[in-house]
């Protein structure tokens, strides 16, 4: 009799620990669960902000004339709604950028993946997080008070405000994300490939070249355009660097206009609300929107496309 009381006793208490284990689980799960849902939510609640916005926009102003005018100017008269001369700002300030930023950002990475020291690499890496921890608007003061006179010191022509200046510190500025997320890709690569490589006889530069590299590409990639979707949606660095005139133009030693600089410029201004020059705000916002998430959908793309052709 007493062992069976004693096992009922042990059999209660199991239960009530797989009770209490269960109900545990499951409000972490439902926590789980609201946080993935405020994400969505948030979302949801963005796009249909800027859709209540943009639809009274576009009811007054053509899509068509939106999307191909090339003389953007809501807040003179006469009034042009070419959103044209905003993209080309933002592509120029995004691919010069690009540009610095891609070949910098890869070979930082190739180095301390494969050739630094792990000494190197535990000195560099804290150094990387700083960079990427400083405010943007510092950034933009850097351009204004030392990158423009250097660069017009070198092109007299360039403006005092220019695309160029920039291009230098929004390409600076995702420099860490390149170098972070590429380092990683490429240390995640399986030894195997390089012992191989070795026991064929290539040498340092033709295992990184020619199997590291290759293999890692689709991470890459994908590092490289979620870099420039960063610099896409740059703020305050190219409101302070770029300038505010909107021009289609690809020379990048003249001052031109983004979309999010141009964001900044009305939402500081005395424009009314509900006015149609307050609503280019909104219907500027949602090109951005559609912007990043057709760089996002093409990254996704990219890495997917190239995962399978290397795995």
């Amino acid at each position: 009799m007493m062992k069976t009381s004693a096992g009922n006793v042990v059999g209660a208490r199991s239960s009530l620990v797989r009770e209490r284990s269960q109900w545990f689980e499951n409000i972490i799960h439902g926590l789980l669960i609201c946080c993935a849902l405020v994400s969505v939510i948030t979302t949801i609640g963005i796009v249909l902000v800027l859709l209540s916005q943009s639809i009274p926009f576009f009811q007054e102003v053509p899509l068509l004339e939106f999307l191909a005018g090339t003389k953007w100017a809501p807040l003179f008269k006469p009034q042009h709604f070419g959103i044209l001369p905003l993209f080309c700002g933002t592509f120029l300030v995004a691919g010069g950028s690009a540009v610095i930023a891609v070949p910098l950002g890869l070979g930082t990475a190739i180095y301390l993946s494969e050739y630094a020291s792990p000494l190197m690499r535990d000195s560099v890496k804290p150094l990387l997080e700083i960079l990427a921890g400083v405010p943007s608007v510092v950034f933009g003061y850097v351009a204004v008070v030392f990158v423009s006179p250097a660069i017009r010191k070198i092109f007299p022509s360039a403006d005092l405000f220019n695309a160029m200046n920039a291009c230098v510190v929004v390409g600076i500025m995702i420099l860490p994300m390149i170098i972070s997320l590429s380092e990683d890709v490429l240390r995640s690569v399986p030894r195997s490939l390089r012992e191989g490589a070795y026991a064929l006889g290539a040498t340092k530069l033709d295992v990184t070249v020619r199997v590291i590299i290759p293999a890692a590409l689709s991470g890459i990639v994908a590092s490289f355009i979620l870099a420039i979707t960063r610099a896409v949606g740059e703020t305050m660095a190219v409101s302070l660097a770029a300038g505010a005139e909107a021009k289609l133009t690809l020379n990048p030693l003249t001052s031109v206009q983004t979309m999010t600089a141009y964001i900044v410029e009305v939402s500081q201004g005395d424009i009314p609300a509900g006015s149609i020059e307050h609503r280019t705000i909104f219907a500027v916002g949602l090109s951005l929107f559609v912007l990043t998430l057709l760089l996002n959908i093409f990254a996704q793309w990219i890495l997917n496309r190239m995962r399978e052709k290397y795995e």
